[in-house]
This record gives structure tokens, C-alpha cells and sequence, in this order.
């Protein structure tokens, strides 16, 4: 029996629907804003704030493994009902989310971790979204662009676990732009069009690989073209690929190139 913490995006469906064509055991604590599986009968309604009840439900359903998958959103503490383990856990939540919606999750984890219960990885079933090391298109990068995408690398090195960037923007050796609270596509919106820049999306050097990893899909190729990038570099086994042919088809069509390193 797996439990699915999900959220918010795409990827959580797709979790879903690979865990049910496994015919794996599971079950949902629904974290999205809006509730979005309701209608799957495995599904629960549980606010963060009632840790007990969530504890409870896992060790009820003898689930030996759970898994994070999609955005989970800081909520209205002012709002939340507490449990006795709400007010006893808490105080470490409300901190942490002065550092972001990532730094809750963490949090969460660090708390289950202390009642026993294990944390997988969110691509743990779908190994098949996270690309190895290649080039996946015919356009490559050049040996320019290489030394830019080195520094975009040095610079991810350098950052601390909490901080929020999760995507930058290079070119010609230079950072140009990185990603805030707001995500990706509002740190691309930045960028005069025509940019000939590389979107970078890589993992911390510290990040918990067992969620947030750096997610990509066609929406991110579309804002790409929109603003004139030449190319998206990922890391290889620490990402989040969605629709890959389409993306492969569209950045081939658009001269964009995809390297995975």
C-alpha cells in the first residue's frame, strides 16, 4: 500500500495513472487547492494542519512507503484546524514557510521520517519521465554555449538548500536571469524576446531528490520560443519530463535544443 501526497500540476494525475495501471495498493491525502481527486474513492480530504489524523490514516493503512508528487501550496495558517499533533508540529511548518513552499514539504517529510514512516522518491514509479545523459535533438549546443551552461552549473553549486531557484537563464558566460517564488515562467517573462539565452532547470546541490525536482513540459518549449531561447538544459535522472515527444518534436521544429547532462 502507497500513500500519494498530491498537489497541485500535471504530474500527480501522472503518478496516478501509472501507480493504477501497476495495480499497485494506494491511497491519496489530497493536498491540491482545490481538490481536485475528490472523486477517486481512495481520495481524502486532510488539511496540513491535522498531522494526527494524516499519521493515523497511513499507519491505519499499513503503508510502508508514501510519495510526494505536484505543488503543494503554502496554506492560511489563521484558518487551519489543528489537531494534538498539528499544535505540537506546527510552530516548524509555520517557520518554514517563510522560506517557500519546497521548505514545507521538506518539513513534512522530517516529520513523517520521526513517526517511521518513509519517504520514496516522486519519480519512483515513473522512472521513464527523467532523461539520461544525451542530446535529444538535432540542433546541439555549441562550445559557447557549453561554457555558459558551466556557469549556470557553478552557480546552482553555490546555492543554499532553501533557496528558491530552481531555474536560470544564461548567456555568453553570464546569469541573466533566476527564478523566484513566482516559477519559471514569470522569470522567462522577464526577458526581451529574441533572447538567444539557455534555460537551465536543475536540481540544488543540497535539494531532497524525493520531491521538487525541476519539472518541464510544453508550456515551458512554448514560453522558450516566445521569448527567442535557444536551448533547455536538464540533469540527467533529476528531472521531470512530461510529454517528451512533443516537447522532442517541438523544440526540433522551433530550433531549440534539449541537452540532458
Amino acid at each position: 500500500m502507497i500513500g500519494l501526497f498530491l498537489g497541485d500540476t500535471d504530474f500527480p494525475e501522472i503518478v496516478l495513472k501509472k501507480i493504477i495501471k501497476l495495480k499497485k495498493k494506494y491511497f491519496i491525502i489530497d493536498f491540491s487547492k482545490n481538490n481536485k481527486f475528490k472523486k477517486n474513492k481512495n481520495s481524502n480530504r486532510i488539511s496540513i494542519g491535522r498531522f494526527g489524523k494524516i499519521i493515523n490514516l497511513i499507519k491505519e493503512k499499513k503503508s510502508k512507503k508514501v510519495l510526494f508528487a505536484g505543488k503543494i501550496s503554502k496554506p492560511k495558517f489563521s484558518t487551519l484546524r489543528l489537531d494534538l499533533k498539528g499544535i505540537y508540529y506546527m510552530p516548524s511548518v509555520i517557520k518554514a514557510a517563510k522560506s517557500g513552499d519546497a521548505a514545507i514539504i521538506k518539513v513534512i517529510i522530517k516529520i513523517l521520517e520521526r513517526e517511521k514512516i518513509k519517504v520514496i522518491s516522486s519519480n519512483y514509479f515513473n522512472p521513464e519521465l527523467s532523461l539520461m545523459t544525451k542530446n535529444y535533438t538535432k540542433l546541439k549546443p555549441t562550445l559557447n554555449d557549453m561554457k555558459s551552461i558551466k556557469k549556470g552549473v557553478i552557480y546552482f553549486n553555490q546555492l543554499n538548500n532553501l533557496d528558491h531557484v530552481q531555474a536560470l537563464v544564461v548567456k555568453d558566460e553570464k546569469v541573466l536571469a533566476s527564478e523566484g517564488y513566482q516559477g519559471t515562467k514569470k522569470m522567462l517573462s522577464k526577458l526581451k524576446k529574441g533572447s538567444e539565452a539557455i534555460l537551465i532547470k536543475l536540481p540544488k546541490k543540497k535539494q531532497d531528490l524525493r520531491m521538487d525536482l525541476p519539472t518541464i513540459g510544453l508550456n515551458t518549449f512554448k514560453d522558450c520560443k516566445k521569448y527567442g531561447l535557444k536551448g533547455i538544459v536538464l540533469k540527467s535522472k533529476k528531472n521531470i519530463f512530461l510529454d517528451k515527444d512533443k516537447c522532442i518534436n517541438f523544440a526540433n521544429k522551433n530550433k531549440i535544443f534539449i541537452k540532458i547532462i
